[in-house]
């Protein structure tokens, strides 16, 4: 069954672990606006523009208020050589029995070549201060990731 998460829903609290081990939850981000990304693969072309376009821009997104979160299933010691390779100044979550991909709908069939699989679906999801979402994007302009997501918003 695949799971539906709409603007205006809860978002699923989660706990993970980043990319040191420590443990994360969504819990831990209530007064704060979570930019929520799910992605396939450390390292891969998409991947890595993604991660990169909101490293360059994390100050503005700082900024105004929000927190960023990756999350794939890597494993911690994945997302350390990823985060530390890129310097990313953000947490990424570890992810390898899918169970925070699953429970935000990012799990699903994909298709590349023709040929059909699952996989983990690109899609962000920004969350208000209460942990309600706020937005869900599914179609991610990778490289262009941040100016995306202010205009999904609304904000110049």
């Amino acid at each position: 069954m695949m799971i539906q998460l709409n603007e205006g829903s809860k978002a699923p609290v989660f706990k993970g672990k980043d990319q040191d081990g420590k443990g994360l939850s969504l819990d831990d981000f209530i007064g704060k606006k979570v930019i929520l990304y799910f992605y396939p693969k450390d390292n891969t072309p998409g991947c890595t523009d993604e991660a990169c376009n909101l490293r360059d821009n994390y100050e503005a997104l700082f900024s105004r208020g929000f927190a960023i979160i990756g999350i794939s299933p890597d494993s911690e010691k994945s997302h350390m050589n990823f985060k530390k390779k890129y310097q990313l100044p953000f947490s990424l979550i570890a992810d390898p029995d899918k169970q925070i991909i699953k429970a935000y709908g990012a799990w699903g069939e994909k298709s590349m070549y023709g040929k059909k699989y699952e996989g983990v679906l690109r899609t962000t999801y920004v969350i208000d201060e209460e942990g309600i979402v706020l937005k869900k994007i599914s179609k991610v302009d990778t490289k262009n990731h941040t100016a995306q997501i202010l205009k999904e918003l609304g904000i110049n």
